[in-house]
């Protein structure tokens, strides 16, 4: 049954000829320029909370929020997950998707609602699948936002070992076990200067659990290899021509801060933002300056102003 959220969004479905399916929301005036919102690791589209993606849409922009594959409404696929030991190796199963299959599933439903170009935002693993349309789709690519994301390359973005152990612990089998896995997990990788806000987050990883048509921990696993199996991208990212802004923090313990400043030397002419105190999550404190940000880089690119700096 759709589910309705605070900003008036009902899930809806494109059925793509790849036999996916994927739930999107599409938040906004029609006329607006067009946002597409991909979010992270085992992130469902409601991730991209309302006061954030009201923020958007005050600011001027339809903003289309999606579920990828493996998680939330959209379609699980059936190959087995890997195990535990080649995520830790690194060594994908034979039949693992890429994050350019992720990208395909993205531009299937920019064509069912039949958006041509729109402005990218995606967030981590999010921010990795819209870094590749951005390089193999340069005509759907009005611009390109990448939040606390990276290039694939072994030897930048990597996570702190604290953090290794966090998401190696056993898979949340219950709701309650989820709810307490994510505030476990988003209490670390946070940042101390923009602490969290228990309530909120709990309701976001219930909801998160109650919307999934799926196995999350095999999702996420299966999306892990995806990210795996597509390796190093710079080279594939020294493609882009689109107008890009990169945002991170500097206290970010699951993609190290260096993933931020290696995406911004391999993508020509990239701008950096780099936020105080802030970790690898945006709570409600940061919604308006990320959002400032974002709405600030789009609308000058609309504006023709492609490598206007942002203050």
């Amino acid at each position: 049954m759709p589910e309705t959220s605070g900003t008036g969004s009902v899930d809806q479905y494109a059925p793509l000829p790849s036999g996916m399916t994927i739930c999107f929301r599409d938040i906004g005036a029609k006329t607006d320029p067009a946002m597409l919102l991909i979010a992270g690791l085992g992130e469902d589209l409601t991730f991209w909370t309302d006061p954030f993606v009201g923020s958007l849409v005050t600011r001027g922009f339809r903003v289309v929020a999606i579920d990828n594959r493996d998680v939330g409404q959209s379609t699980f696929v059936a190959a087995p997950p890997p195990g535990l030991w080649r995520q830790i190796a690194a060594r994908p199963r034979g039949d693992a998707y890429a994050l350019a299959d992720m990208a395909r599933d993205a531009l299937g439903v920019l064509d069912h609602l039949g958006l041509s170009r729109v402005h990218l935002v995606g967030r981590s693993m999010g921010g990795m699948i819209a870094q590749t349309i951005a390089a193999t789709a340069p005509e759907r690519t009005l611009s390109l936002t990448s939040v606390y994301s990276t290039t694939g390359a072994r030897e930048v973005g990597r996570p702190a070992l604290s953090t290794i152990r966090l998401l190696a612990a056993p898979p949340a089998r219950t709701r309650t076990a989820a709810v307490r896995a994510h505030l476990r997990l988003t209490r670390h990788v946070a940042g101390a200067g923009h602490p969290i806000d228990d309530a909120a987050e709990a309701a976001i990883a219930a909801r998160g659990w109650d919307r999934s048509a799926g196995d999350p921990a095999a999702g996420t696993a299966r999306q892990i290899q995806a990210i795996q199996r597509s390796g190093d991208r710079t080279a594939q990212l020294g493609r882009i021509t689109a107008p890009t802004l990169v945002i991170n923090g500097d206290r970010d313990l699951l993609v190290h801060p260096s993933g931020g400043v290696a995406t911004v030397r391999a993508i020509r002419s990239a701008q950096h933002v780099v936020i105080p105190g802030m970790g690898h999550h945006i709570p409600e404190a940061l919604v308006g300056p990320v959002t400032t940000y974002i709405a600030q880089h789009a609308h000058r690119v609309g504006e023709g102003g492609n490598h206007v700096r942002i203050p």
